[in-house]
């Protein structure tokens, strides 16, 4: 059975994952902004805690794409870590260290663990720069699964046919191609042909 404490970790971690606070997460997922926020688990006097309700849980899980187990397995502290190729996010423009279809392949890949990653090809992606920022800040790692298919509002990976790797949330997808919002405002989104693109990934964690 989980406690009162690791329920709320747990939202904390499954904000952490996705790169968010847990106010974007509640906002991610269609709620008010402040339904996890720390106000929220205890009664005004701090003498009651409040559990956050079930269909909030869902929506997190459904806006995340995480199962309830594996949410379970956050918030219990039993979740799996693995090992995955980890190289610079500007290195990963260079020939050789993807397949066609975005896998990582070949050498001057390090590693770097991480609890609940399920997907086999899943590698990390470490940030420089502040083109990202303030969502990814310079150092920071990202983990990025192949397998999985993007759907719209994910922060993504994408790599042109002309070796641009660029890191932005997912606006649009059609037949023709995709468009890209920039999640730092300083700079500009991007839309590209579907010629243009030589793979799209989704980033499924993030580590500050």
């Amino acid at each position: 059975m989980l406690t009162h404490n690791q329920i709320w970790k747990g939202v904390d971690l499954l904000a952490a994952r996705s790169g968010l606070t847990a106010s974007g997460l509640a906002k991610k997922a269609g709620m008010d902004p402040t339904t996890f926020n720390l106000s929220k688990r205890t009664s005004a006097d701090g003498s009651r805690p409040r559990w956050p309700s079930t269909e909030s849980i869902a929506k997190a899980l459904t806006a995340t794409r995480i199962g309830f187990e594996e949410f379970a397995a956050l918030a219990a502290g039993s979740a799996q870590t693995r090992s995955v190729p980890l190289i610079g996010l500007a290195q990963a423009g260079d020939a050789g260290f993807f397949d066609d279809a975005g896998f990582p392949v070949g050498q001057g890949w390090e590693e770097v663990t991480f609890p609940g990653v399920s997907d086999a090809h899943a590698y990390a992606l470490q940030i420089s720069g502040d083109s990202m920022a303030p969502v990814y800040r310079d150092g920071d790692r990202v983990v990025v699964a192949p397998g999985e298919t993007p759907r719209k509002g994910d922060r993504v990976v994408v790599r042109t046919t002309a070796g641009e790797v660029l890191a932005k949330e997912l606006v649009r997808i059609s037949g023709d191609g995709i468009e890209l919002a920039s999640l730092n405002p300083d700079y500009p989104g991007r839309t590209l042909k579907a010629s243009d693109i030589a793979w799209m990934a989704r980033i499924v964690w993030a580590s500050q």
